[in-house]
């Protein structure tokens, strides 16, 4: 038998890869450069829409820090009429959310596959964590989270299962499924809170709303008050999942295998690697970060859903831009999160009430540097597409010079 040689590396991999791969690489080799330019440039964009509107932007972005509650982080008080740090509170709360559904985005790419289904994922958590929240009430407190963050965090991982086993037996694309799985988990949990369902409420059989969840299942609080939507030690396990996404992916033979997928299924299948199974657990544990994302909000300060809130809630479709910014790293998603969550709570609360700009546009100011974050990113990577593509043409381009240079000798 003969030696197939030295195992390419992974840089050399990437190049025969899938695209996913090769922009993945030209992303990290950039650095903090690019994603910090593409939040700068998109705060100058959306400061001249400000400035259109007859108002200064230096002055309705300090609204949006003043908002967040960041401001709190200088200038800490115990003042009571000082609500800045409440709404550090808030926005933490926001960001804990914001990065597990950008983990459950960046896991799956790292294995070249693109999970569009966090929301659905998302709802499934919440949609479990409120059955385990409320129907095992009799529970003892340990035991009843854990219990519930379980069932929520398992539930999430099936329903992207579902998409990691189309894709690997029948080729399904992974955005499709996921899309249409999303839409099946709306309408399930729309029915499930709905008038007659079976999570609607006992007590108000007109009210589409689920029951509170027993407080034998509530995150503690440690910031605030129980009850008040107040930090609870959910932000912990968020932090702790950002450990476990570094820790899989880079100390593990698992996410070994799942990088070498990513950078290209052919090499790695060559090499022995199970290239359908590896499939099947990238988005499976892409879709318990999201599941999880739905415990830790509906036992940390949701307490219950309304089929009302399903549609309006988008946080899955945020972490995709999370985790794009965030390079889909740990610590880049982290610093995507926090920046994403400061905006969501700045601009609704911080500009609505004495803000320098009208409410109307302060409402929808954190949607336009969104889409322009997003925008941006997905400029960023074209062009990292194009530049590559250049070096695909040279060799096709240098026999005809040197057939020219020969024919003038």
């Amino acid at each position: 038998m003969t030696d197939p040689g030295p195992s390419p590396a992974p840089e050399q991999a990437a190049e025969t890869g899938t695209l996913a791969a090769r922009l993945a690489l030209k992303q990290r080799a950039g650095g903090i450069v690019v994603p910090i330019a593409t939040v700068v440039l998109a705060f100058l964009m959306s400061g001249l829409v400000v400035l259109a509107t007859g108002h200064n932007p230096l002055l309705a972005y300090r609204d949006i820090f003043r908002g967040s509650g960041l401001n709190w982080v200088f200038h800490p008080t115990t003042n009571i009429l000082d609500i800045s740090a409440y709404n550090l509170s808030q926005t933490l709360l926001q960001t804990t959310t914001l990065i597990l559904t950008g983990l459950a985005v960046a896991f799956a790419f790292r294995c070249g596959m693109f999970n569009i289904g966090g929301q659905g994922q998302y709802i499934i958590g919440i949609v479990v964590a409120n059955w385990v929240g409320v129907d095992f009430g009799g529970m003892r407190p340990l035991p009843h989270i854990l219990l519930a963050i379980s069932a929520a965090t398992f539930a999430g991982a099936a329903w992207a299962g579902i998409a990691g086993v189309l894709k690997a037996t029948v080729g399904a694309h992974e955005v499709i499924s996921t899309i249409m799985l999303n839409w099946i988990a709306l309408w399930g949990a729309e029915w499930l809170f709905g008038d007659g369902g079976p999570l609607q409420n006992a007590t108000q059989p007109f009210v589409p709303v689920s029951d509170n969840v027993a407080k034998s299942a509530q995150l503690p609080v440690f910031w605030g008050a129980q009850g008040f939507q107040g930090l609870d030690i959910g932000i912990f396990i968020a932090l702790a999942a950002l450990v476990v996404f570094w820790a899989l992916l880079n100390r593990t033979t698992l996410g070994y295998e799942v990088r070498a997928v990513g950078f290209n299924p052919d090499a790695a299948a060559y090499g022995g690697i199970n290239v359908k199974k590896n499939l099947i657990r990238a988005m499976a544990i892409s879709g318990a970060f999201a599941g999880l994302a739905g415990a830790v909000d509906m036992l940390g300060y949701l307490y219950h859903y309304g089929q009302l809130d399903i549609p309006v809630s988008q946080v899955g479709f945020l972490g995709i831009a999370v985790a794009l910014l965030g390079r889909n790293t740990a610590v880049g998603t982290l610093f995507g999160a926090l920046l994403f969550g400061s905006l969501a709570y700045g601009t609704t609360h911080g500009l609505n009430t004495g803000s320098v700009i009208q409410p109307e546009l302060a409402g929808n100011l954190t949607y336009i540097i969104q889409g322009l974050v997003v925008l941006f990113v997905g400029a960023d990577v074209l062009i990292l597409y194009v530049w590559n593509s250049r070096k695909r043409l040279r060799p096709r381009q240098a026999p005809k010079s040197a057939r020219s240079a020969k024919a003038a000798a």
